[in-house]
């Protein structure tokens, strides 16, 4: 049996909004982000971030620049001794860029599998929160129970919410009912 793991969108999930963000100056965590990260860490769950990174189909910014915007996200979770086990994105777009048909571009389930591959993770004790609907259909289709969080996106989408779907004001408020269902 795999570990479990807690999946977690970027933008507007645990950090602000800001559209196309690549350069840690602008990085702002959501707050009770770096609180939750914790907690996931102390339950045992591993913390993987899965987050779609059209910008890079765009061009505004390479692979590159997501990778050190990560490292540096790391770097400061483990001064508050937290971390996120994997980091995973896709560069692609519908519209734009070479590679316009994917499977890991949420509503996709390809980068949650492929962490369930990298990671050995059980995904029917797994969770995802995010703020778009793109967020929880992939978690529907990899078999994780998802929580759409009001924050970001969240506040516009959860009016289009499929019946069912867990409600939670943030990330923090999120992982908190994780810990409770536990």
């Amino acid at each position: 049996m795999g570990r479990a793991a807690i999946f977690l969108d970027r933008d507007g999930t645990i950090n602000v909004e800001k559209g196309y963000l690549y350069r840690f100056e602008d990085w702002e965590w959501i707050p009770g982000a770096v609180e939750a990260i914790r907690r996931i860490n102390l339950m045992g769950y591993l913390a993987i971030v899965v987050t779609n990174q059209s910008g890079i189909a765009r061009g505004y910014y390479d692979a590159e620049a997501v990778h050190e915007l990560h490292t540096k996200v790391n770097c400061l979770l483990e001064r508050v001794g937290a971390h996120i086990d994997g980091y995973y994105f896709c560069p692609h777009h519908p519209d734009h860029g070479e590679f316009r048909c994917c499977t890991c571009r949420k509503p996709e389930p390809g980068m949650l599998l492929q962490a369930c591959r990298d990671f050995d993770i059980d995904l029917n004790r797994s969770w995802l929160i995010g703020d778009k609907l793109s967020d929880i259909e992939a978690g529907l289709r990899a078999g994780v129970s998802p929580i759409l969080v009001q924050t970001g996106y969240g506040e516009r989408e959860n009016s289009v919410a499929h019946t069912g779907v867990c409600l939670k004001a943030d990330v923090l408020s999120a992982v908190q009912s994780i810990e409770i269902a536990s």
